[in-house]
């Protein structure tokens, strides 16, 4: 069961639509589309967003560098501990998939030691509550196929598209095809 742990939160503009950012003393413990985004918090009883406060600030900065090509890899602390067990292991290992880089559920699940659980990875992947931080959109289906993304499958190929990928799709067609890596040189 996830828990959403605040104590502040504010929210960030991106090419993707805003974000909700929010984060404890250990660290930002969320980052929530809030607009088509599956798990969304009931951010409203939440109270005012926290203006100024620096670690939102560090986040919502990374993720603006993000968006502008100028970092594919954040800094800000983390506090993953609103997960169980099971999915913070998964979370973490999410983390050490590089931007123009992908795996698979299944090979997911080998990395955390529990390769028979792909589809509990599945399920932990698609309850990640740190978008795009948590590269969660870089999980694919076993033969390379685009799989659900918490955001909207449009978001999940956006920042694909953005970290080098490129997606087989017809023009105005949903992206449901196969993606392949296009060589492209990332600005680290």
């Amino acid at each position: 069961m996830i828990q959403h742990l605040h104590t502040v939160h504010t929210f960030t503009a991106t090419p993707l639509g805003d974000l909700l950012l929010a984060a404890t003393r250990q660290g930002l413990s969320g980052a929530w589309f809030t607009e088509g985004q599956r798990g969304l918090p009931d951010w409203q009883s939440w109270g005012a967003p926290t203006h100024g406060h620096p670690l939102l600030g560090q986040a919502a900065r990374e993720m603006a560098e993000y968006f502008a090509g100028q970092r594919q890899h954040f800094d800000v602390p983390l506090d993953l501990s609103g997960g169980t067990a099971f999915q913070q292991s998964v979370w973490r290992a999410l983390l050490d998939i590089a931007a123009g880089d992908s795996q698979s559920y299944g090979q997911v699940a080998a990395r955390i030691g529990h390769p028979a659980a792909v589809r509990a990875v599945g399920t932990a992947v698609g309850a990640n509550p740190i978008s795009v931080i948590v590269p969660c959109h870089r999980v694919l289906g076993s033969t390379g196929t685009l799989a659900g993304y918490g955001g909207g499958l449009g978001r999940k190929v956006a920042l694909l598209r953005r970290e080098g990928w490129q997606v087989d799709a017809p023009a105005g067609a949903e992206p449901v095809s196969t993606l392949r890596p296009q060589r492209v040189a990332l600005r680290r």
